[in-house]
């Protein structure tokens, strides 16, 4: 009896100790603490512990208010530049997201710098050009990140969508879904961005919500070039403005 007593609490103990050494253990494919499970997932701002991106991305908070008319794509990219500066971002270089049409016609996505881009809050909308347009299918089935949260302006407030009062989610941009220049001889650029009258400008929408394909950069021609016509459909005027230098 005291032999197999013994052998009873052998096994007992060599059992504890077994459990007490698996429970100690990782589970089999975890990562390591401070590993790649425990970075920022996609779309997020800085790495844990760091700071997060500077500004390099945002929409005016107000248009000029002469309609489609920036006095062309320099005077856009100026605007881009004084609100930067205000903001406190006027050390980097600021492009307006904007196509133009005709002789020497500019793609907008050639003309933003290769990214990556954050708000005002230092979430990343976007690590390059591909991804912003959706450049292949897997990017295009992902997506971009701009949208009613993360589309900011530049003093990081949040910019009126669909159920909001006004709705301004129109924003200027001339752009084909893929952020090239129209080639038609339609005017889709107010005159390249000259016009507060006559022609039409191609407007995306920052909430992605609204027309047929809910496109951040390409979903409708505004009514006209004057500031009610693009008031009339949701807009202000409003246009992207990216960092060609992000930090």
């Amino acid at each position: 009896m005291r032999k197999i007593a013994a052998i009873v609490v052998a096994t007992m103990v060599l059992l504890i100790g077994t459990f007490v050494l698996s429970a100690q253990q990782a589970p089999a494919g975890a990562p390591p603490q401070g590993g790649a499970g425990a970075q920022a997932g996609r779309g997020g701002g800085g790495g844990r512990g760091g700071p997060p991106p500077a500004m390099s991305f945002f929409i005016t908070s107000v248009g000029k208010g002469d309609g489609a008319n920036y006095g062309g794509i320099a005077g856009a990219d100026a605007y881009c530049q004084s609100l930067a500066t205000a903001a406190g971002r006027g050390m980097a270089t600021w492009r307006a997201y904007l196509s133009t049409q005709g002789a020497g016609a500019v793609n907008a996505r050639d003309r933003i710098g290769t990214g990556p881009w954050a708000n005002a809050r230092g979430q990343v909308i976007a690590a390059n050009a591909a991804e912003l347009h959706g450049d292949t299918i897997e990017q295009a089935r992902l997506g971009n990140r701009v949208n009613k949260v993360t589309a900011l302006n530049e003093k990081g407030a949040p910019v009126n969508g669909v159920g909001d009062m006004p709705n301004q989610h129109d924003i200027l941009t001339g752009s084909t879904p893929d952020g090239r220049a129209y080639t038609d001889a339609m005017d889709h650029t107010c005159n390249n961005y000259t016009s507060n009258s006559t022609g039409n400008v191609q407007l995306g929408h920052h909430d992605r919500l609204g027309g047929a394909n809910a496109s951040w950069n390409s979903v409708h021609a505004s009514q006209g070039c004057a500031q009610p016509q693009l008031v009339a459909t949701g807009g202000a005027g409003l246009l992207y403005c990216f960092a060609t230098t992000p930090n």
